[in-house]
């Protein structure tokens, strides 16, 4: 296979991640025989410093004619002026605006190796394998909304919602929840929420169509609760955007770090090999206080690139072998700082990522 990647390496710790996923990705092509070409393009701070914009016209234009994008991460104390007129996370939601991406999967799978690195007992931890979906378009980032100024004393967000945009992610996660254990939990604020009350109503009448669901309708502050007393109750688990947000954050410390958990973005257009054109990127953020010091944890930007492998290119058994190897570094008590614990090897992210390498090319 043929497959050109957009490279968004962006800020702080992002481009040594990206590194490291690229390696593998072509250890991958290498060992499988595909021809990956990667394309580094300008988003967020760095795109800001060099070009006045948080997301170049160019950026996009390669982006739309990719067959996917692998995002490091955006933002930084640098750019942390909340007057200022262009953020590095404006870029973010600008692309996924873009790409038309409006749904986030983000799985949270806990390696048994790192039960101890959680902050969660080990008994609430066994067998937690979850799913979240987050509508990416919609709810409060995208909804109108008032900036309050320098003097200002008033200011509002509009978590706004229509039944187009519920309908398509609430039917994603019922497709998913169908390949899986056929459970799905919808995660709303209905009893408050205006906005809630539509996505309860639309998603009732869209999971109609997939009698053989079981669906739960959870109260988002609940569902908080929920995720850290039962977190292995769940499956599949879809919600709006800015809950989606907070809940994926929140659910990344099961997996003992936000360094183990990686994401796709997907929506309807399609690549050239008649494939979901997603973005996929580490859940975690640019890390700033780390950036250049060769100690961040790469290995949520490598399984973001086995989440890419298999949505946006249909190589199923090549991201398996990601994972594997992975897992298999893992298993020899290998890890960077921030899952590391007494008996265990720490090392830094390239040697990570070259670890991770060797044992990718040993799979057979």
């Amino acid at each position: 296979m043929d497959a050109r990647i957009v490279v968004l390496a962006g800020d702080g710790i992002g481009p040594e991640v990206t590194d490291e996923a690229k390696k593998i990705l072509s250890a991958v092509a290498d060992k499988f025989g595909h021809t990956f070409t990667f394309d580094h393009q300008l988003m967020g701070g760095c795109a800001i410093d060099a070009k006045g914009t948080s997301l170049p016209d160019e950026t996009v234009d390669a982006a739309k004619s990719a067959d996917a994008v692998l995002l490091g991460a955006v933002g930084g104390p640098k750019w942390d002026n909340p007057n200022a007129s262009d953020r590095p996370e404006r870029g973010l939601l600008g692309i996924r605006k873009a790409l038309n991406l409006f749904a986030n999967l983000r799985p949270v799978k806990l390696h048994p190796q790192l039960v101890s690195a959680s902050a969660i007992k080990e008994e609430v931890l066994v067998g937690v394998d979850l799913l979240v979906v987050r509508e990416l378009t919609g709810g409060a980032y995208f909804g109108p909304r008032k900036e309050a100024g320098e003097e200002g004393y008033e200011a509002y967000d509009t978590m706004l919602y229509t039944r187009p945009e519920i309908e398509r992610v609430v039917r994603l996660a019922a497709d998913a929840a169908m390949g899986r254990s056929r459970r799905l939990t919808s995660v709303d604020k209905a009893n408050v929420l205006a906005s809630s009350r539509l996505w309860r109503r639309v998603t009732v009448e869209v999971l109609k169509d997939y009698p053989d669901l079981e669906v739960e309708h959870v109260l988002v502050d609940a569902m908080a609760m929920h995720l850290i007393r039962r977190p292995a109750d769940f499956d599949v688990v879809v919600s709006e955007n800015l809950f989606g947000d907070i809940l994926t954050d929140e659910a990344s410390m099961l997996a003992g770090s936000m360094g183990m958990l990686p994401s796709a973005s997907l929506g309807d257009v399609m690549n050239k090999h008649n494939l979901p054109l997603g973005l996929y990127e580490p859940i975690h953020g640019s890390a700033p206080d780390i950036a250049g010091k060769g100690i961040a944890n790469p290995l949520a930007a490598i399984l973001s690139s086995a989440m890419l492998l298999r949505h946006s290119l249909g190589l199923e058994s090549e991201a398996a072998a990601i994972e594997a190897a992975v897992d298999a570094v893992l298993n020899e008590g290998v890890r960077t700082g921030d899952i590391a614990h007494t008996g265990t090897e720490t090392v830094g992210t390239v040697v990570m990522g070259d670890l991770v390498k060797t044992h990718l090319l040993g799979i057979e």
